[in-house]
């Protein structure tokens, strides 16, 4: 039998100041930290993967790149797109693309923690 996959079971971003990109996360986005994460990482409540941000593994440098994370895209699901992009919009956080429809429902782009691109779906 071929060994397979069943999906992403735990995402994380790399990040350089660990307690900055964890507090926009809970600021933010309203995430909580689990009850447990590893020193070097902040893991966030959420279902059905869990997701993290964490320090920079060995060798990896972010001072080398304008858009971490280029190329990935990294969406989050939310009970209401629109009040959220007003609540960003709001705080001063950088929207990215407009809110707009999608199969998805109402979806927009954001500049998330040492900007990456993060987007939001739903309601």
């Amino acid at each position: 039998m071929t060994a397979t996959i069943d999906g992403p079971d735990f995402v994380a971003l790399q990040v350089r100041d660990l307690n900055a990109a964890a507090d926009f996360c809970e600021q933010h986005l309203g995430l909580r930290r689990a009850a447990v994460s590893p020193p070097h990482a902040v893991v966030f409540d959420t279902k059905p993967t869990p997701f993290a941000v964490r320090e920079l593994l060995p060798g990896v440098d972010l001072a080398d790149t304008a858009r971490p994370g280029l190329g990935a895209v990294l969406w989050f699901q939310t009970s209401d797109a629109h009040q959220l992009h007003d609540q960003l919009t709001a705080a001063g956080i950088k929207i990215l693309t407009p809110i707009a429809n999608s199969p998805f429902g109402p979806m927009f782009s954001f500049e998330g923690p040492e900007g990456y691109t993060l987007t939001a779906h739903g309601g």
